[in-house]
């Protein structure tokens, strides 16, 4: 059950439900239940990965756009002349 529980979550790539099969993984019952969930970990550990570096990215393109927005835009002129 949570074998299949933890491969859902992989395919779906989700990282919530990956972190709630995370808080209570089972003792697995066999030498063979144990080498997949093995297997399956270490694949949630690489999709966990890949999904930081994609967020990264992001992140980055989502800064560099707002770098570019804020260069285009009137910059308002400050002025010190005093007036009398």
């Amino acid at each position: 059950m949570w074998l299949n529980k933890l491969k859902i979550a992989i395919i779906e790539k989700d990282a919530d439900k990956l972190e709630k099969l995370l808080e209570d993984i089972p003792n697995p019952k066999s030498i063979n239940e144990a080498q997949e969930a093995l297997f399956l970990l270490n694949e949630a550990t690489d999709m966990m990965h890949i999904l930081k570096d994609e967020t990264s990215e992001s992140m980055l393109k989502i800064k560099k756009n707002l770098s570019f927005i804020h260069s285009t835009q009137n910059k308002p002129k400050h002025s010190f002349e005093i007036k009398s």
